[in-house]
């Protein structure tokens, strides 16, 4: 039989693992505390848990840093926390839902956030593209993935894995593998491998500075075009995003940029999208 401490309480309370939350709580004690001493917190800071469960690596954050403000979207999770009263007293739990909480509502003045997370898998991806967006508001997220989605956010260009995700995170952090964290972690079991890995966004990584100051929108737009439909070249690609009034112009801003419009995104490295993003604005700008 898997974990009985944590199938009872969860009966007990009578709550289960959902399914629609893709709800996978760690059980063994030895897996949060690494994943809090690689985070490398200092005793003063603040620390956003997205994912409380059943406070796994709640205690040990709560342990290492002076306070942890845990968003749970479970409300039985909530309740079984408010119950028990078994969480350190410098946790405040927020029942919220990550992808639409307020990012900026949770910063104290003149800080960033800190975030550590092991998200249901279901909501890796949007969560992902909110850090992105928020990339501005955060010192570094710590963050468990699925196996082959951590690794898709350190692919290089030419490879399946590459992708929008990829090049998206490349503009605004450093991602570094942590650790690897095998099934039998958790309860359920996932039927996939995870890893922890490490996005630092600020201070500001020497290859994101190095492409100097360009239209991030824009960028986030022509990324997303570029990888939408694979299979098709970049011209049709973008073509089908309206960026520009029309294909010949198009042709003329990925020429521009020092590129052939038959290649296909997943061949393009950053440095690539920047100086398409540069060409594609200055049309842009220029047109009546």
């Amino acid at each position: 039989m898997a974990h009985h401490p944590t199938k009872n309480l969860l009966k007990r309370q009578g709550l289960a693992p959902h399914k629609k939350l893709g709800q996978n709580f760690l059980v063994h004690e030895r897996t949060p505390r690494r994943i809090v001493d690689l985070a490398g917190l200092a005793p003063d800071d603040q620390v956003i848990e997205v994912g409380v469960g059943l406070g796994a690596l709640t205690r040990p954050l709560a342990s290492a840093c002076a306070k942890v403000i845990g968003l749970e979207a479970d409300s039985g999770i909530i309740r079984l926390h408010q119950q028990q009263q078994d969480l350190p007293a410098n946790v405040e739990l927020v029942h919220a839902d990550v992808l639409k909480v307020d990012f900026a509502d949770l910063i104290e003045p003149g800080k960033r956030l800190k975030i550590v997370a092991n998200l249901p898998y279901s909501i890796s991806s949007p969560f992902l593209f909110r850090l992105i967006d928020h990339a501005g508001l955060i010192d570094f997220a710590v963050v468990m993935l699925q196996k082959e989605v951590a690794q898709r956010l350190v692919a290089r260009p030419g490879t399946k894995a590459y992708g929008a995700p990829t090049v998206l995170l490349a503009a605004c952090a450093r991602v570094e593998p942590l650790l690897a964290v095998h099934p039998a972690e958790f309860h359920p079991q996932p039927k996939v491998d995870s890893l922890v890995i490490r996005i630092t966004f600020h201070p500001v990584p020497a290859p994101v500075q190095a492409l100097g100051p360009f239209d991030r929108s824009l960028f986030t737009r022509i990324v997303h075009a570029a990888f939408g439909q694979r299979r098709k070249t970049l011209v049709n690609g973008l073509a089908s995003n309206r960026l520009l009034p029309d294909k010949s112009l198009l042709t003329a801003a990925i020429e521009a940029a020092g590129l052939s419009p038959s290649v296909r995104a997943e061949t393009l490295h950053l440095e690539q999208f920047v100086a398409l993003t540069r060409t594609i604005d200055n049309l842009i700008t220029r047109s009546p």
